[in-house]
């Protein structure tokens, strides 16, 4: 669809933010002439919250304020936890140690951890430590935060002294600078870095911060090594968020120089296009590009730069509107091979790159954070739920794409022999699921998603409790706790998929308001200790087309994505569980999509409703009878997303 101007324009600027960083000693590194350490905990590390711009309208809350309850989240945070919770210290750090010439008698891991790939190091030493961090602050795993506090340590005894951390040699990047064939050093780099961060910002490491600080220290130097020119080239070869990374380094350390350094991987044939509003990703390797994004929405904030906004929000809208499925997962054989508002063609067997809408995520909560539009949060729950959930089976493993090919099944990574991208971000990703329920703007709470879980805001004296089993019932219910009575104002979203007679109860009496979908229902008043709300979330059937093919729909109920279940014939281990290379063994037979007849292309009588409370649904077209079930429930079976309508005058559904 054509980019929406007014849209955007109702995108504002939203008020001030901090940042409270805690202030921990870090380690002297022997550094360049121009390069400085961040100052030592006697001299105070400057407030981070004083860099950040007052660009953030929506602040979210600390991970360790928001706790999960009983219902679909929680259990699959606890099997991710049991994975995590699986891998050996002393095995990931093999490889590092191996790099540095300490002995290590641990098995090597396998896959992209493998001692001769050269993204060795992305999962052992930087995804595992952020999904441990994020674990602790999110779920309070103690054992987890000692095995990442053990991680951190045996990694910076692999640190060189000029601040180079990897699993593999410094000369990856000689042949990066030379133009010679290497995978993506940065994108491994930036892994480590992150995850480094991570440990330091959620789970309280200080000598995380030291090795992060030697890690940017090095990439200071090397950049400055090459000519703006030369550094176009280079950024050719994916570089993950390093720009992210040096300016969150930035943002705890106030040294300018990581600022500068971050500012060189703008990358202008992907920045110029999108600050001028012009959709050019068609061609482009889709997960490199989004966390190059992300950095430039953490510019933004940083700097106050609105350049950087425009390049982000067009970038998120243009992407979300017009290169996206039903799922809200995005690419196609990890690439956009068409211009935006056209997808015909692109339901492919590795279709929608898991590690695409897990950055996707992050992109949006900086978009909302700056407008507040509820908007927002219609994508990222419907992606929450439909690209992220299910993407997990039941001993953690995760798939690398999100099969929507007819008749394809999920095929997820191994144990100890895969690693790839997307393991590492689901990790993260199943590691933090509390993260965007609830946010405020100082003053008033939002409520953005319908998860069973706990808020504490003690700011406010605030414990609210959210009690439900969406989307398996449509309602939720919220009970306050407070020290004493409170004047503000309770935001409930009013879903854009909301059906009608939508409602809401006060201590068990209906008000006559409520909102429009796509908007914040805002309830302000003098709450009490005890007072109750129901929230009414009425859902229905209803069809999307693919983007450019109005033929090929995909049908919702509120904001879950059904698919036909097609059954489990023909499936083996090998084409369910894969190893390095992520693709099934042998690749499941090409199936034509269910065929429904339907008295308008947009009509729904053809599916109907068996069991709300269960979610199954059953489909009836021209005698045929399938089931049906939300596409986050489908394991083990074939299935399809997207069903081929052909409107037929005659068809009684």
């Amino acid at each position: 669809m054509p980019y929406d101007t007014a849209w955007r324009r109702r995108f504002l600027k939203g008020a001030a933010t901090t940042l409270a960083t805690a202030v921990l000693a870090p380690r002297a590194f022997a550094l360049g002439p121009d390069v400085a350490a961040p100052a030592a905990a006697s001299g105070a590390v400057p407030d981070a919250g004083s860099r950040e711009q007052p660009v953030r309208r929506m602040q979210s809350f600390a991970l360790n304020q928001v706790r999960l309850l009983d219902g679909d989240f929680a259990t699959a945070a606890a099997t991710n936890l049991r994975y995590l919770h699986s891998l050996p210290v002393d095995r990931l750090a093999h490889s590092f140690r191996m790099q540095a010439g300490i002995a290590s008698a641990a098995a090597p891991l396998g896959g992209w951890e493998k001692p001769d790939c050269e993204l060795r190091g992305h999962f052992s030493g930087g995804h595992y430590l952020s999904a441990v961090a994020l674990a602790h602050a999110s779920l309070g795993d103690e054992v987890l935060k000692q095995r990442g506090d053990q991680l951190v340590a045996a990694l910076a005894a692999c640190q060189q002294p000029n601040g180079y951390l990897s699993a593999f040699p410094e000369s990856f990047f000689d042949r990066l600078s030379s133009g010679q064939k290497v995978w993506a050093p940065f994108y491994t780099i930036h892994k480590i870095f992150a995850g480094m961060l991570d440990m330091y910002m959620h789970a309280g490491n200080a000598q995380a911060l030291q090795v992060a600080t030697g890690i940017g220290n090095w990439t200071v130097r090397w950049l400055n090594g090459f000519s703006d020119n030369e550094i176009a080239h280079i950024l050719k070869t994916e570089y993950g968020g390093m720009n992210d990374s040096l300016y969150e380094l930035y943002a705890i350390t106030g040294n300018e120089r990581y600022r500068e350094a971050a500012h060189r991987f703008d990358q202008a044939s992907l920045f110029d296009p999108l600050a001028a509003h012009r959709d050019e990703l068609q061609g482009l390797h889709s997960n490199t590009q989004v966390p190059k994004i992300i950095g430039a929405a953490r510019r933004y904030e940083l700097t106050g730069e609105p350049r950087y906004r425009r390049i982000a929000e067009f970038f998120w809208e243009t992407v979300t509107q017009n290169r996206t499925y039903a799922t809200g997962g995005s690419s196609n054989d990890e690439f956009w091979k068409t211009g935006p508002g056209d997808l015909k063609g692109q339901l492919g067997l590795y279709s929608a790159e898991s590690c695409v809408a897990y950055n996707l995520l992050k992109l949006t909560r900086h978009v909302y954070a700056w407008s507040g539009d509820p908007r927002a949060f219609d994508y990222y729950e419907r992606t929450l739920y439909n690209a992220r959930l299910g993407s997990q089976d039941g001993d953690g493993m995760k798939l690398y794409y999100y099969p929507l090919r007819p008749g394809a099944a999920k095929f997820y990574n191994s144990p100890m022999d895969s690693f790839w991208c997307c393991t590492g971000t689901g990790a993260e990703e199943f590691a933090r699921f509390n993260d965007s329920i609830y946010f405020h703007d100082g003053q008033d709470l939002y409520v953005n998603l319908f998860i069973p879980s706990e808020l504490d805001w003690p700011q406010k004296q605030l414990r609210l409790r959210q009690e439900t089993a969406f989307p398996r019932e449509p309602r939720t219910r919220f009970r306050l706790q407070l020290a004493a009575p409170a004047h503000f104002a309770l935001n409930l979203r009013v879903p854009a998929w909301i059906g009608p007679d939508a409602r809401v109860r006060l201590n068990g009496a209906a008000l006559d308001v409520f909102a429009s979908p796509g908007s914040y229902l805002t309830l302000q008043r003098e709450w009490h200790d005890g007072d109750r709300l129901e929230l009414e979330l009425p859902m229905q059937l209803h069809s999307e087309a693919l983007p450019g093919d109005d033929s090929q729909r995909a049908v919702l109920y509120g904001p879950l994505v059904l698919a036909a279940r097609l059954g489990s014939h023909g499936l083996t281990h090998a084409m369910q569980y894969c190893g390095y290379d992520a693709s099934p063994k042998p690749e499941p037979e090409l199936m034509p999509a269910p065929r429904v007849a339907a008295k308008q292309i947009r009509d729904t009588s053809w599916l109907h409703v068996v069991d709300a409370r269960e979610l199954r649904f059953e489909s009836v077209t021209r005698g045929v009878h399938l089931a049906v079930a939300p596409l986050n429930q489908v394991f083990g079976e074939r299935y399809a997303v997207y069903w081929q309508a052909e409107q037929d005058a005659s068809s009684s559904g």
